[in-house]
């Protein structure tokens, strides 16, 4: 069975220091939830508040309508999926799978029959004889993986799952624990500090700065409109910009240093008004244009070829430094030195207010303003 999550106004501190002050959450049954942000923000404290490992020193935690505070670990019906496997190294891969269902007394034709099925879905039977040290480092998580849901829980938690595993093996895995999660459809939260493989794996992403929650919505709605600014610097690249904000016959138009400018639309009514105003542009909402006119005009220093797109680093006239990237050419790469002019797709930019606090455009969907405004 899977279930929903619900907290309240939690709180959790060592000593005099506070870790999370106030944080409220809901997770919806069935959902894949990621808690994103840099290290020390708080989300594996909230993942350990959430499996009972950590002490609740306010708020309440629910599963569907049941407070599970005071409710022993192991009577909370979770699974746990660590960074390190913690899979037992004198136990085969078979009898690891097995072990919390011989712990739970299951039969054994039961415990015989789903051990096989979650060997199977996790396409690891071929190694059921075979001990952890000789897996790999995937094979490992695979066991840690089937050792978690084989015991049928309400939830599974999944701290840093693939820290410990090279690049390409990181992205099979997180494919794979995608569709495990689909297919089993178990409300699922998992921590990861890594910004792509939230975006890859998540139904929603909640990004925490300093044990507060930033941001709650889907990777799509978080990438292309983040709240503030430290959303929009943390989820992916960006280049910020500072700008003159200035509204005549109830359009703004954007000014920058060098006299660059631009209608700016879709403005919350509350932000039409003249302000300055930092700019987010992603290195691929530029676009290299011949109008020398009105543009950020620069001098290309290096650039990457990456296959598909090339990244090049920029600076301006003003001084200020750029990345930007554009689909590589068959011909030829820019050569160093070369002066550009830039455009920007104004439609994708983002724009928040002077302190960074808020974005400025409409099409922000903010899960976590239903908890501030409550």
């Amino acid at each position: 069975m899977s279930i929903n999550i619900k907290i309240r106004n939690a709180v959790k501190r060592y000593g005099q220091n506070i870790i999370i002050a106030n944080l409220s959450l809901d997770i919806k049954e069935g959902e894949f939830f990621t808690l994103l942000g840099p290290s020390g923000c708080g989300k594996t404290t909230l993942l350990r508040m959430i499996a009972g490992f950590n002490s609740i020193e306010g708020g309440e935690f629910y599963f569907n309508d049941k407070l599970i505070n005071l409710i022993d670990p192991a009577k909370r019906n979770i699974g746990m999926v660590f960074q390190n496997y913690a899979i037992f190294p004198h136990l085969s891969v078979k009898n690891n799978v097995a072990f919390g269902l011989k712990n739970r007394k299951y039969p054994k034709a039961k415990i015989e029959s789903e051990t096989l099925k979650f060997l199977d879905l996790m396409k690891i039977d071929q190694f059921k004889d075979r001990m952890p040290n000789r897996l790999s480092g995937g094979q490992q998580q695979r066991v840690a993986l089937a050792r978690a849901l084989v015991v049928q829980p309400d939830v599974l938690l999944m701290d840093e799952p693939l820290s410990n595993l090279d690049a390409k093996l990181r992205v099979e895995m997180r494919q794979t624990i995608k569709e495990i999660q689909n297919r089993v459809g178990i409300t699922t939260v998992y921590v990861t500090h890594d910004q792509e493989e939230a975006m890859a794996i998540s139904d929603r992403i909640a990004v925490m700065k300093d044990g507060v929650i930033q941001h709650i919505g889907a990777p799509k709605d978080i990438y292309q409109r983040p709240a503030n600014l430290f959303v929009s610097s943390f989820i992916g690249r960006t280049n910020l910009l500072d700008a003159d904000a200035t509204v005549e016959g109830g359009q703004m138009t954007l000014t920058f240093k060098d006299g660059f400018k631009f209608p700016l639309n879709r403005v919350k009514a509350e932000h039409m008004k003249d302000q300055k105003v930092i700019v987010s542009i992603r290195p691929e909402e530029f676009v290299i244009t011949g109008d020398a006119g009105n543009s950020l005009k620069g001098v290309i220093d290096s650039s990457v070829f990456l296959g598909l797109n090339t990244h090049y680093f920029i600076h301006l006239e003003s001084g200020q430094q750029l990345e930007i990237v554009q689909e590589s050419k068959i011909d030829e790469i820019i050569p160093e030195k070369s002066r550009v002019f830039l455009g920007v797709k104004a439609e994708k930019i983002n724009v928040f207010t002077e302190d960074g606090s808020r974005n400025i455009l409409e099409g922000v969907h903010n899960d976590a303003e239903a908890y501030s405004e409550a």
